[in-house]
């Protein structure tokens, strides 16, 4: 499905909507006057492990240590939006899934397409085969202009449903997948294609995203790579090797920024970089030359995704009821060293000295697991205990450390979700909120960026 839609119509409707919608409501300078100024965030992502899958985790043992010697402040109450990954990112970086509720990957530098905001339509995998509504399967049209996003449910029992194991599916995940919490849904809303890296330059402020296991050659439709081979290699001369030989650690769906038309096709693609080389992330930190905010993506053995051919420290778990049992102990280790390496990275640099500076260590989404009220006929597993693990329904960790705060160990049990990370990143960068991070209920994290909150937000 095709349609003419440039940029300059985009910024006209833009224009007219500002006008309108509560969306573009800029309350960034109050925000300010209660929350700290940030001159550097650094947020690193991780993937698919839930709040008790990871807290108190014998194999995850960097992460918990700074939680119990009280060097980072915890969010207890903290919540994914939905699933798959790339809805996350997009929530967390634009406020929005932008009507994107898949993994699939852009369509590189079309500006003619139609924006799945503009059709209404939302992109999803329908993999149970009994969509309630219209849906588009096929690669994402790069986001840009305005519209209505996708409705996420309370309870997903239709996009991305896992095959049973009956059937050959693997790992045996469960068919009714939680969003939110399980009781809670984002309903369909208007929505303006930006995210905060369009915010940052409209306020003379930098950013980057490295990714990790990047090719050298740069980001521009790469959609997987090894950081050696990707899809756009020529396999000619590697014969026998062909593109099926090589474990795609680098994942385009990680990458939120990628998906934004602004990004594909202005210079913001040379703000997608790897971990390694000239303007890298530990070249970077070597030189301070760090932008205002830093989104760190390791690659899939790294960030505890897991990927099949890659190792035993890098298979996915064999399965999971929402606890640790069922996970893959190497998977786990593998990420918490990751997560040391960065930090530690972070704070051997210069530029973690000078300033108001925060790493902010948060994960995706759970593993799929953890439905409090099942639908009649249900029958999930059994945890340990006899009871279906109520407390798992897309509760994740996020960790906040400053450098500029004493109040560190504070372990906040205030709701918080994926756009309650937005509005915090906007609100220490004096920028308004964007999108669904101007819901009424939605926040700033103040107490653990070590902020006053007088608790009328």
């Amino acid at each position: 499905m095709k349609m003419k839609f440039n940029l300059k119509s985009a910024a006209a409707l833009l224009a007219a909507a500002s006008l309108v919608s509560p969306a573009f409501a800029n309350d960034g300078a109050d925000s300010g006057k209660r929350f700290p100024h940030l001159d550097h965030v650094f947020v690193i992502m991780m993937e698919n492990h839930g709040y008790y899958q990871v807290l108190g985790n014998p194999n995850e043992p960097y992460l918990n240590s700074l939680v119990t010697n009280k060097q980072v402040n915890l969010a207890t109450n903290y919540f994914a939006v939905g699933h798959p990954s790339l809805t996350n990112y997009l929530e967390i970086v634009g406020g929005s899934n932008f009507g994107i509720r898949s993994d699939n990957s852009p369509i590189w530098g079309d500006g003619s397409c139609t924006t799945n905001l503009s059709s209404g339509i939302v992109n999803a995998d329908n993999a149970g085969g009994n969509a309630p509504v219209p849906v588009d399967t096929g690669d994402v049209c790069p986001i840009t202009g305005v519209g209505k996003d996708a409705e996420t449910p309370a309870v997903d029992n239709w996009n991305e449903v896992s095959v049973p194991p009956s059937l050959g599916g693997t790992p045996p995940f469960y068919n009714y997948l939680a969003d939110i919490d399980g009781f809670k849904s984002v309903p369909q809303a208007f929505t303006v294609g930006k995210s905060i890296a369009d915010q940052l330059v409209e306020a003379g402020k930098s950013w980057k995203t490295y990714q990790e296991s990047l090719p050298l050659g740069g980001a521009y439709e790469v959609n997987n790579s090894n950081g050696t081979v990707s899809n756009l290699t020529d396999f000619t001369d590697l014969a026998p090797l062909t593109s099926n030989d090589f474990v795609a650690l680098y994942a385009v769906k990680h990458n939120p920024f990628a998906y934004f038309l602004s990004v594909e096709l202005g210079n913001g693609i040379q703000n997608v970089v790897g971990f390694d080389g000239p303007g890298g992330l530990y070249a970077d930190l070597a030189t301070d030359n760090v932008p205002s905010f830093s989104f760190i993506v390791p690659n899939q053995c790294d960030d505890q995704h897991g990927k099949s051919g890659a190792g035993a420290f890098c298979a996915a778990d064999p399965g999971s009821d929402g606890l640790q049992a069922g996970l893959n102990p190497g998977l786990i280790q593998q990420g918490d060293v990751t997560i040391q390496r960065l930090v530690e990275g972070i704070k051997a640099s210069r530029v973690w000295h000078e300033g108001s500076n925060a790493i902010v260590i948060v994960w995706d989404e759970n593993d799929y697991s953890g439905l409090t009220n099942p639908p009649a006929g249900y029958n999930p597993p059994q945890t340990q205990t006899g009871q279906f693990p109520a407390q798992n329904q897309n509760k994740v960790a996020l960790t906040v450390e400053t450098n500029y705060c004493n109040s560190h160990g504070v372990q906040s049990t205030k709701y918080y979700n994926s756009f309650s990370l937005l509005r915090s990143l906007e609100a220490g960068f004096r920028l308004p909120c964007l999108n669904h991070a101007c819901d009424p209920g939605v926040s700033p994290m103040t107490d653990l960026f070590g902020g006053s909150n007088n608790g009328n937000w």
